[in-house]
């Protein structure tokens, strides 16, 4: 039987939002009891808690949102590869020695742990340079373990504009630090949320026998 790791930080009222983003928050608004036989609740949440898909609409005025985004870059053969403490960039040195036949989607474990009690405003991310590289490579999905692809202070959002141009997808916030270096298949579907700027994924990586 293949093995399933789940690399989805858990979602509650304390993980961690970019700063002035939405916070989760839960309501009940139907408990079971006499004349009612369910439970039911209402959330609420910015769709970049937690692991995330960024739709094109987050980076681009005229992108598309996250629900006419095709779902073929979110399943399929995938590589972890590690760049632990490395820096504020993940630069094309750092991930020189995995390169060697690259499955079209790459995740890179930045952290030794990944920060699930407060935002890291320190926030490692990737150097444009990097997503060129993994572009000009053939890869169609970058991840990473941090909230953003960018630094938390950049206003150009320079790799955004990256996977923009380039047309990759892109998974922020993956929990990866039991991870080991090597190939998987990935599976983190989008919600169809019809028109939102991300969504949450539950994302997983299974072995590939």
């Amino acid at each position: 039987m293949k093995k399933l790791w789940d690399i989805s930080p858990p979602v509650h009222a304390g993980a961690p939002v970019f700063p002035g983003d939405t916070a989760y928050s839960q309501q009940w608004v139907a408990s079971i009891g006499p004349g009612c036989p369910v439970n039911v609740s209402a959330i609420t949440l910015s769709p970049h808690v937690g692991a995330h898909a960024d739709a094109p609409l987050h980076y681009d005025p005229a992108g598309l949102p996250i629900g006419d985004v095709a779902l073929d870059a979110f399943i399929g053969p995938c590589r972890v590869v590690h760049a632990i403490g490395v820096g504020a960039l993940v630069r094309p040195e750092h991930l020189a020695h995995a390169l060697h036949d690259l499955p079209p989607r790459v995740l890179v474990r930045t952290y030794p742990h990944m920060p699930q009690a407060a935002f890291d405003n320190d926030l490692p991310a990737f150097a444009p340079e990097t997503v060129e590289l993994l572009a000009d490579r053939g890869v169609v999905l970058i991840g990473i373990d941090s909230a953003s692809i960018d630094p938390a202070s950049s206003k150009t959002l320079d790799s955004h504009q990256v996977i923009r141009r380039r047309g990759l997808r892109v998974l922020e916030n993956l929990l990866l630090d039991d991870i080991p270096e090597g190939d998987y298949e990935l599976i983190a579907l989008p919600l169809k949320l019809t028109t939102a700027d991300a969504s949450p994924v539950r994302a997983i990586l299974r072995s590939l026998t």
